[in-house]
């Protein structure tokens, strides 16, 4: 849709995802991520942690299976998804909203983890079956720096 406020986060679970199921037995999994700023104080030469930013997730479907099983609490996850505002009545009866994130797209942050990826079977009619991609094994020279290392293809 036109006009959504699509943004990533970057940062870390605070929690296991909850999965849970509507009465329509729809999976619903919740979360929340913690992204905190980081700068370098050029007088210490030290690393400075700012405010941390406490983001509620929610994620459907199947989609909201595959994440409850393959994320937990302290993973460091990359997600993109839509701000959405929330209204609702609190326990004293006081209107409030919040700002929600609905997540499209979630996984972790390889820069700090290594992961194996396990295609899903489909559920849409197809006759995919479930595949599994093995992790390569570490490279013993850094192919960007060692001269021909690439041959006639293209680094990237």
């Amino acid at each position: 849709m036109a006009g959504e406020t699509v943004i990533t986060v970057v940062g870390n679970l605070t929690a296991d995802p909850e999965l849970r199921y509507t009465q329509n037995g729809l999976p619903v999994a919740n979360f929340t991520i913690a992204s905190t700023p980081r700068t370098l104080d050029k007088t210490s030469n030290d690393w400075k942690d700012g405010d941390a930013l406490f983001l509620r997730a929610s994620v459907w479907r199947e989609f909201a299976e595959h994440v409850a099983g393959s994320l937990s609490k302290g993973a460091r996850v990359i997600a993109q998804g839509r701000l959405v505002q929330r209204s609702y009545q609190d326990k004293e009866g006081i209107q409030r909203s919040s700002i929600e994130l609905e997540v499209d797209a979630i996984g972790p942050d390889l820069r700090y983890a290594t992961a194996q990826v396990t295609r899903a079977a489909s559920t849409s009619g197809g006759q995919s079956q479930a595949s599994t991609s093995q992790p390569a094994p570490a490279a013993t020279t850094d192919a960007w720096t060692t001269p021909g290392s690439f041959g006639d293809d293209t680094p990237f």
